[in-house]
């Protein structure tokens, strides 16, 4: 399946409140691929998964799914959008009601969007079941007597059961066996393909993300800090905290060696993040300007950008990013 550059969500949008990360993030996902979202826990990752989903409202900005401002509608007109938009959580055992068979958790998006026929419903459960690698049987039993990797093929039949264009993946893989994690990520990909699905896939291992994305974006403390394709972003980390990133990732050959870029220093609040750029208190290359003044998304080229103000861009367009509130 060929991407296309027909965005399939765009959104820009702040975020400031006493119990959130502060956000000042614009960011394009487009038709038909899988965008990955890094970053050390506590950045906001998961947080701008459920503001595209629109389970947590901005304090401004919009949202656009398809060219349409979900940002200006009201619950009952954002309900058809339901359908199109879907979630992944990352425990899946948790986002299950323990007293409810799992067949009647798959089918309650269903009931939710007016399929009233019990047994039309009970056939497109087992339908998707099937899709996912559960068998028959396995709608009658309850979430306890599966295990990790088969409670997230239940969380993925959820999300896929109302035939959605977009998912939000929200770390699917980090609480299972590296043996499981795999089986999950191959599933996920024949799933997108089968279904022409675009994914946001919310990760801190960023060896997964290699194997899964298109695109990735990188997270600090509320904004994106690097977007690149996924070729150029491991072969050519521009923004130091990425290289940081990358310099932690494991080498399975143990006759190399990798030099570790250790970052000095605790991460600031992300309720009270530092001025100018919010890396510049644990990057070792800081200059005075940084202290200061914020870096904007610079086009590097070849669909590169990066945040900092050591880079240079290739032409003078800058990606505008939303006001400060």
């Amino acid at each position: 399946m060929l991407n296309s550059n027909i965005p399939t969500m765009k959104a820009f949008f702040h975020l400031n409140s006493s119990f959130r990360p502060s956000f000042n993030v614009s960011l394009t996902i487009r038709r038909g691929e899988t965008l990955g979202l890094v970053g050390e826990s506590g950045c906001g990752k998961t947080t701008i998964g459920r503001m595209l989903l629109r389970l947590i409202e901005p304090t401004s900005g919009h949202v656009f799914f398809e060219g349409q401002d979900l940002s200006k509608l009201s619950n009952s007109e954002l309900k058809p959008f339901r359908r199109e938009m879907q979630i992944i959580f990352q425990d899946p055992f948790s986002s299950l009601d323990p007293r409810t068979p799992i067949g009647e958790s798959i089918a309650e998006g269903l009931r939710a969007h007016g399929m009233k026929n019990g047994q039309q419903r009970f056939e497109k459960v087992l339908d998707i079941m099937r899709t996912v690698g559960l068998e028959d049987y396995h709608a009658r039993r309850y979430p306890h007597e599966f295990s990790g990797g088969q409670r997230q093929r239940i969380g993925i039949a959820r999300a896929l059961i109302l035939r959605p264009k977009f998912i939000v993946c929200d770390e699917p893989v980090s609480a299972l066996d590296v043996s499981i994690q795999s089986q999950v990520l191959n599933l996920l990909r024949n799933l997108q393909h089968e279904f022409n699905l675009t994914y946001l896939f919310v990760a801190h291992n960023m060896s997964v993300v290699e194997h899964i994305s298109d695109r990735v974006a990188v997270m600090y403390l509320g904004r994106i800090v690097e977007l690149a394709d996924r070729e150029t972003f491991y072969r050519d980390p521009q923004h130091p905290y990425t290289q940081a990133l990358m310099s932690a990732i494991p080498i399975p050959n143990p006759a190399l060696k990798r030099r570790r870029v250790v970052l000095a220093g605790d991460v600031p609040s992300p309720l009270r993040p530092p001025p100018g750029c919010r890396f510049h208190t644990r990057c070792p290359l800081a200059l005075d300007r940084c202290k200061i003044e914020a870096p904007p998304l610079i086009d590097l080229g070849g669909d590169h950008h990066a945040a900092c103000h050591l880079r240079q861009p290739t032409s003078q367009r800058h990606i505008a990013a939303p006001p400060e509130a």
